[in-house]
């Protein structure tokens, strides 16, 4: 599933391509299941004259804030991405919804296990507000990060991926914040010390922007991976410490990396960085 880096290298990518300042001349959805909210008929009926005035991000959420006050919200899931192709380009079987942007252009969104979402709300808030604070902003403080940790006492893993508690945090990049951090996944939050939630708090900004700088994380070239719009793959794949690299020697001290499984989440471990050991 892409996570904070990916969402935001998408993001950035649909900026590039200047499309924030179009108008939505129409919409065709070929698989209605994709849209959460509203039905098809009036997800198609309300969107159409409507211009992007900007594209942001939240959590692992990417949003078109569209005039009139609506915001076109897509959870790209497991398999979702966006496409930015020539209106006459005929569409592939794993296009399910396609927005006619401008007079030339047209927004695809694809998704082979049909597991992505897409909403159009006058109250993103309802979704939004839910979501844990950014990672990657200003107020995301260690102190900040502490009394999160002290206010429950799950395995730090499942607790990192909890969109509740932080936003944008996938598989991918918690594994590589916990070995940064010498952190065993299964160690509870208020086992950790007052260094080890020091460590913690700095890597996870560390392997995201490491992430964002190259462009996402791509693993393989299946049409199930992620791209970017434009069919760029990203390129952070060769930069992980541990994630996917069972039985490779861990980068810091030599030790084999194992794969274990917590809870029901395959994680990647040094077992002698990474003690259990509380």
């Amino acid at each position: 599933m892409p996570e904070l880096p990916e969402v935001q290298s998408v993001v950035d990518s649909l900026r590039e391509k200047n499309i924030p300042g179009r108008m939505i001349y129409g919409a065709a959805i070929y698989w209605s299941k994709t849209i959460a909210e509203p039905n098809p008929v009036d997800f198609c009926k309300t969107i159409k004259g409507r211009t992007i005035r900007r594209i942001t991000r939240r959590g692992k959420y990417i949003l078109f804030c569209l005039s009139g006050g609506l915001t076109l919200m897509i959870h790209l899931r497991m398999t979702g991405r966006l496409n930015w192709e020539p209106r006459d380009l005929p569409r592939n079987k794993h296009e399910h919804v396609v927005l006619e942007v401008g007079r030339t252009r047209t927004l695809r969104f694809q998704d082979t296990r049909k597991f992505g979402r897409i909403w159009l709300t006058a109250a993103p808030e309802k979704i939004l507000d839910r979501l844990g604070p950014e990672p990657l902003e200003g107020n995301f403080t260690v102190e900040r990060f502490s009394m999160m940790l002290q206010t429950t006492n799950r395995q730090i893993k499942p607790l990192l991926l909890d969109q509740h508690f932080l936003a944008g945090l996938g598989n991918i990049y918690v594994d590589e914040a916990l070995w940064e951090s010498g952190i065993h996944p299964q160690r509870t939050s208020r086992s950790l010390t007052v260094q080890e939630t020091g460590g913690l708090h700095q890597a996870i900004p560390h392997v995201l922007n490491k992430g964002l700088r190259n462009l996402g994380t791509s693993l393989g070239t299946g049409k199930n991976n992620f791209y970017l719009p434009g069919s760029r793959p990203g390129k952070n794949a060769e930069a992980l410490k541990v994630f996917r690299r069972t039985g490779r020697a861990c980068p810091r001290c030599g030790s084999t990396i194992l794969r274990i499984v917590v809870a029901q989440r395959s994680s990647h471990i040094c077992p002698h960085c990474q003690k259990n050991n509380a």
